[in-house]
């Protein structure tokens, strides 16, 4: 199986990828991982007991450009337990591209019941295997309001300085 390590501003952990039960997911985070996409953006939204997300904004909150979405694989069995990684979307199940989150607690309401808009889900493409200890550490960061519609930001940037396949 494929690891990707994570570099941020608060220690490292690397994630396993489940390529035989996320095949597209994992090749497109793969994609993003190999153009170096992910350096020097940020986690964007954590919320203690559930989950932090990144993967999509620099740190002055840029969005930045992606792929086309990708179809919705979380049907593939996998469910959204602590430190898995899933895929971040809208309310268009199929409208993931560049974010994911990493779940700090089981979160089996997130999981895929049926196909139809409210029984998707978020897939789950991988597992955090080392450096759990930082995830808790994000997951524990002062957060507060930014703008109208930004809610659960850090106060301090966490930052993903790099993300890079590992052995």
């Amino acid at each position: 199986m494929k690891k990707v390590k994570f570099e941020t501003s608060l220690g490292s952990f690397t994630v396993e990828l489940n390529e035989d039960k996320a095949p597209e997911t994992c090749k497109n985070f793969l994609t993003y991982v190999k153009e170096g996409f992910y350096d020097g953006t940020i986690f964007h939204r954590v919320i203690r007991k559930f989950m932090i997300q990144g993967g999509g904004l620099t740190k002055d909150f840029t969005e930045k450009e992606t792929h086309d979405p990708i179809k919705n694989e979380a049907s593939n069995g996998l469910r959204n337990e602590k430190f898995t990684i899933a895929m971040a979307r809208t309310n268009d199940p199929h409208s993931a591209t560049s974010q994911f989150f990493i779940n700090t607690v089981d979160n089996a309401y997130l999981d895929f019941r049926s196909e139809t808009r409210d029984g998707w889900g978020y897939c789950v493409f991988g597992k955090v295997t080392d450096g759990t200890d930082t995830v808790q550490k994000i997951e524990k960061v002062k957060t507060g309001s930014m703008g109208y519609y930004m809610r659960d930001v850090p106060e301090e940037t966490v930052e993903i300085i790099s993300a890079r396949e590992a052995d």
